[in-house]
């Protein structure tokens, strides 16, 4: 199965696969108008078992593109620095 990756121009690591080039149809108005201006195109990639998505559970991704048309890929969260502990300095 071929999709086509887009990331938003407006927030880091947001990522819109599709399975059409270009064919923005199926994603909700929200979801678009959320990735800037407009999306920008990074790659076009062949699922397959073959190949590992970095980030994104390859079943899951197959499934919101058959349901849906498209799928998200969401940020990773930021960690709460507020609970960050440097460890300790040892000194000789």
């Amino acid at each position: 199965m071929k999709t086509y990756i887009y990331k938003s121009s407006r927030k880091d690591e947001l990522y819109l696969y599709l399975t059409k080039k270009d064919d923005f149809s199926a994603v909700p108005q929200a979801l678009y108008d959320s990735m800037g201006k407009e999306p920008i195109f990074v790659m076009e990639v062949e699922l397959s078992a073959k190949r590992k998505l970095a980030r994104e559970d390859l079943d899951k991704v197959k499934k919101n593109l058959e349901t849906h048309g498209y799928h998200v890929q969401m940020p990773m969260p930021v960690q709460n620095l507020t609970n960050f502990k440097e460890p300790p300095k040892y000194v000789n």
